[in-house]
């Protein structure tokens, strides 16, 4: 052989090396990533209501006094005794329904205060207030309201005080409690 046919062959070779080198080096491609979504819809019949937000005082920071978070049914959160509020993690509760144009509604909680349990001391939670004009204090004798929308559509805040302890335990405390919506 000559040395111009194998070089031509030696260069031939090499490409056909550089060919598999580089497929092989490749990464291979990754299959497309899947995530779930998901989607919601209530419909609500007449003469009915939902929660629509729980109440949620949010992060707090206790200090070595006891104190109150107030959450007013506006969103407006505050404070006293040292107590620093953290992030704006916290909401109203918010209620919404359907019954006439000025129909009359009594609304009532199941009891004036509620304890939200923990790691630590049990907190109590109290002065459940309704974002009406004006606002006003709901307890266990229902108060009456009227629906204000000509649809009849009507939605509401709730928002609470918070009875926080001295040096209360770090962690998450949780509670329930029951509303009741009579429509007149």
């Amino acid at each position: 052989m000559k040395r111009g046919d194998l070089m031509k062959k030696f260069t031939s070779a090499m490409y056909g090396l550089c060919a598999c080198a580089c497929f092989a080096a490749m990464p291979a491609m990754a299959a497309p990533a899947v995530s779930p979504g998901s989607t919601e819809a209530i419909i609500i019949r007449p003469l009915s209501f939902i929660n629509v937000d729980d109440l949620n005082f949010g992060r707090i920071v206790p200090s070595a006094t006891a104190g109150t978070v107030v959450l007013a049914p506006t969103g407006t959160r505050t404070a006293n005794n040292g107590i620093v509020l953290v992030s704006n993690t916290h909401q109203p509760a918010r209620f919404a329904g359907q019954g006439t144009a000025n129909q009359q509604v009594a609304i009532s909680i199941s009891a004036s205060t509620i304890l939200i349990n923990g790691p630590g001391a049990s907190m109590v939670v109290r002065n459940f207030t309704i974002g009406s004009t004006p606002t006003a204090i709901l307890g266990t004798t229902p108060q009456r309201f009227t629906i204000g929308s000509a649809t009849g559509i009507f939605a509401f805040p709730v928002g609470a005080t918070l009875d926080v302890g001295a040096n209360q335990s770090p962690g998450v405390y949780t509670g329930t409690w029951d509303i009741t919506l009579n429509y007149l």
